[in-house]
C-alpha cells in the first residue's frame, strides 16, 4: 500500500534523508520533502515542526525526521500531541513501534544508524500495521496523559 510520506532533515541527516526519501519514491510512495537541502547548519525544530504538522493536519500519512542522533528530531516531534515519534535503530525497533506505539514518525540518527539498516527500519515501519487490542488502550493514554502519572 502506498502512502504519503513527509520527510525532514536538519543539517546533519541530510543526506540520509535524501536517500530515505528516494527509496520511498521507488517503492511508490508519495515523499513530501520538507528540508534542508544542504549541509548549512540549520535549526532542526524547525524541521520537525514542518513534518509534523503535515502528519498531524493528515496532508501525509507518516513522517521521516533525521539529525545527527535522532533525539533532538525526536523530542521536537513529541511536542505535537498529535504525533508518536519514535527514534530507532533498526528494523525491528520500526516494526515494534508500529505495531504497539501505533508511531506515526519515524526518526533516525545518520550518526548513529547506516544507510541499510536505516532503510530496513523504514521499510519495516511503513509495512507494519498496528496491532491494535491490548495496545489501543496504552496508546491512549500517551495522548491522554496531562499530569505526571504519581
Amino acid at each position: 500500500m502506498a502512502h504519503s510520506i513527509a520527510f525532514g532533515a536538519d543539517h546533519g541527516g541530510v543526506q540520509l534523508k535524501d536517500a530515505l526519501a528516494d527509496a520511498a519514491r521507488a517503492l511508490g510512495h508519495d515523499v513530501h520533502d520538507f528540508g534542508t537541502q544542504g549541509t548549512e547548519s540549520v535549526d532542526y525544530p524547525d524541521f520537525a515542526a514542518l513534518v509534523c504538522e503535515a502528519v498531524a493536519s493528515g496532508r501525509a500519512r507518516f513522517g521521516v525526521l533525521v539529525c545527527g542522533t535522532g533525539i533532538g528530531m525526536s523530542m521536537a516531534a513529541n511536542r505535537n500531541p498529535a504525533i508518536r515519534c519514535a527514534l530507532v535503530h533498526d528494523a525491528t525497533g520500526a516494526r515494534l513501534t508500529r505495531a504497539h506505539n501505533d508511531a506515526n514518525v519515524l526518526a533516525l540518527g545518520a550518526r548513529m544508524t547506516g544507510l541499510e539498516p536505516a532503510l530496513d527500519a523504514l521499510r519495516a515501519f511503513l509495512d507494519t500495521p498496528f496491532d491494535g487490542g491490548r495496545h489501543v488502550r496504552r496508546v491512549a493514554k500517551l495522548s491522554a496523559v496531562t499530569e505526571p502519572v504519581r
